[in-house]
């Protein structure tokens, strides 16, 4: 996702300036001549499933034919030996060579290092291979972390990082027109006030930042409530360490103080990314969120810090962008499956508002569709898949009863078949298979709970599209990152020098992981796995991309709250399950007074593994490498519960 200037902006202590280099990947391998190159090996630093295939990647300068492996087990005793694999392709001018270290044939439960006997001897980092529910058990309780030190309002989550409340003038916050703004956000003179104001406190910060949108929210709740419906033990009551139940009614709650369904007024944006020279905005500060709500005192440059606007998307009744309507359909739909009995009063005004919210959606968009201020933070241009997932979730709601009689519609098929209208749109449309799921693109998950919901009701006659054609739509999404991945010597599925490289890889995981389970088959199991080890350290830097999962991860991520309060090193406090961009094009630059400096002692570590046009910078003024977003962490927990229920 495209971002701009400031905004896309048990653990492991580094005692040493030696242990924080083995951390990082830099060292910790045995010393060799200084002319003989060097090399790394690549793990999935998360660990690996005992019954589940297990690859790693040995990265060297130069040629290692004729190497062979161990796998060494806690005490340095070899377990497992065996020939290096096939070079699989070159990275970089610089690492040449990347070569396949297949060790399937380890089924034991331990803590194992590679240790590489060859041309350009190696040894990797230390990780487990232990059964899948204990593998994914502390990356899934992350995850959870992460949302809940993201919480914005009066129901903070009090931790090491959050001490304090923040932004409670929300709950009295004036809305306002949306403005025109440049490429960039600004917006000449000031804001035009509606005259009403509404409470837009809770919710999530959408990133490093604190603006709150509904596009992320909406996308981030649909995914959080459905792992909560399909994986009761990973993600729902059944989980002591990572129950995300509270958390996605703390995130529908916001979604539905932000429609007004008495009024068919959608608000969808709280706060401004990008002032002007008269007018500050929120990324050209650098602070705690609880110092907003009086920062500046009664300097008028900080009135949009102090007092944050709610954006309308149109005049009550007006159409609503049907990117956003079906998501947020999806969203409150799945609300009502998922609290329908635990919370039925709750459960009910949601599903009433998915029906109104989904039928007020302009389903004869012209010009771009509405996201947020400015377009170009997320400029999203796929719709027809966000109202085959609404109105699929709507399916579902309806058919599992106790839907209050005050309903626009009643009967789950009339939403049946227009999920099955849209899914034939989008199928049929320029962006069909372009993408797997993603913020951008839903269809991922769209297709498989229609595919689900047509097998649930019978596969009913008139539909305008079949299992079949769903199921051949999502292996031609799969077939397309395959392909990638045969071009990529890590074997990735998704280009590493483009935005949103971390949870492409999340969610091409789920998206495969999906199929397998929906044929009865294992066509992509392998490639879920890998795409997800690729995330968690199995890539050229040698780093995993989502905080604490594993042993080298992002340290000094474009966060305001873990720049400032937590550490810059990787001990503790840290943010926890944040995923952050990853890998792209180029590393941005920018500072803000207050930002502490990250590295302190600014060495880039990770320059020498660039490689394919990608780049890999973990520093704080790098937004478009290691900024987090809600968004951007939302698939990790569904691909966590699938490879530990060995749905993959």
């Amino acid at each position: 996702m495209k971002r701009t200037s400031f905004r896309r902006q048990g653990r492991r202590v580094v005692a040493t300036a030696a242990a924080f280099l083995v951390a990082l990947g830099i060292a910790g391998t045995p010393p060799v001549r200084a002319d003989s190159g060097s090399a790394y090996v690549r793990v999935d630093q998360l660990g690996y499933d005992l019954h589940g295939s297990k690859r790693a990647y040995l990265m060297a300068s130069g040629s290692e034919d004729g190497a062979t492996f161990s796998v060494l087990d806690a005490q340095g005793n070899s377990v497992l030996t065996g020939d290096v694999g096939v070079d699989l392709g070159s990275w970089s001018a610089s690492y040449p060579h990347v070569y396949a270290v297949d060790f399937d044939a380890l089924t034991d439960a331990g803590t194992y290092t590679i240790a590489v006997v060859g041309p350009i001897p190696t040894t990797s980092l230390a990780f487990p291979v232990v059964d899948g529910p204990g593998l994914y058990r502390q990356a899934l309780a992350n995850s959870l972390f992460f949302y809940r030190a993201e919480r914005d309002g009066p129901h903070y989550v009090p931790s090491a990082l959050r001490t304090a409340p923040a932004h409670l003038n929300d709950r009295n916050a004036m809305t306002y027109r949306t403005p025109k703004t440049n490429s960039d956000g600004i917006f000449k003179g000031d804001l035009s006030p509606l005259g009403v104001r509404m409470d837009a406190s809770g919710g999530w910060w959408d990133a490093g930042d604190y603006p709150k949108f509904v596009m992320t929210t909406s996308y981030t709740v649909a995914l959080m409530l459905d792992g909560v419906r399909d994986f009761p033990t990973q993600m729902g009551a059944g989980s002591s360490a990572s129950n995300f139940t509270n958390e996605g009614r703390f995130g529908l709650n916001w979604l539905m103080r932000m429609w007004n369904d008495r009024t068919g007024t959608l608000y969808y944006q709280v706060g401004i990314g990008e002032g002007n020279d008269h007018i500050a905005g929120d990324h050209d500060i650098w602070r705690l969120p609880q110092a907003d709500d009086r920062y500046g005192a009664k300097d008028p440059t900080y009135k949009y810090i102090r007092h944050r606007p709610v954006f309308r998307a149109g005049p009550p009744g007006s159409p609503v962008s049907p990117n956003l309507a079906g998501r947020d359909a999806a969203s409150m739909a799945l609300g009502y499956q998922v609290f329908r009995t635990l919370h039925p009063r709750f459960a009910r005004r949601a599903l009433r508002s998915a029906e109104d919210v989904f039928d007020q959606a302009d389903t004869h968009p012209t010009g771009h569709l509405m996201t947020v201020i400015p377009r170009d933070f997320y400029p999203e241009s796929s719709w027809k898949d966000d109202l085959e997932l609404g109105a699929t979730e709507l399916y579902f709601a309806l058919s599992s009863g106790g839907a209050p009689a005050n309903l626009p519609h009643r009967n789950p098929l009339y939403y049946l078949r227009l999920a099955a209208h849209w899914a034939h749109g989008y199928m049929a449309g320029r962006n069909d298979a372009a993408d797997t799921l993603n913020l951008y693109d839903v269809s991922g998950l769209a297709h498989d709970e229609l595919i689900r919901a047509i097998r649930q009701a019978g596969d009913p006659k008139g539909l305008e599209t079949t299992e079949a054609a769903l199921l051949a739509d999502m292996k031609r999404e799969l077939d397309a990152a395959v392909a990638r991945s045969q071009a990529d010597p890590f074997g990735f599925g998704f280009g590493w020098a483009h935005w949103d490289t971390t949870t492409h890889g999340t969610g091409m995981s789920v998206e495969a992981s999906e199929y397998d389970q929906l044929t009865g088959t294992s066509t992509y199991a392998e490639e879920s796995r890998r795409w997800l080890a690729n995330v968690l350290g199995a890539n050229a830097w040698g780093t995993s991309l989502i905080v604490g999962d594993g042993t080298v991860f992002p340290h000094c991520m474009q966060h305001q709250v873990a720049n400032i309060v937590g550490s810059l090193d990787g001990s503790p406090p840290i943010l926890a399950g944040a995923a952050v961009e990853g890998p792209n094009s180029y590393a941005a630059r920018g500072r803000l007074p207050h930002m502490r400096t990250c590295p302190p002692d600014g060495v880039d570590r990770f320059a020498q593994f660039n490689g394919q046009k990608a780049v890999y910078k973990d520093d704080v003024q790098s937004y478009d490498t290691v900024e987090p977003a809600i968004d951007l962490t939302a698939s990790g927990p569904l691909a966590f519960s699938r490879q530990a229920l060995g749905l993959a």
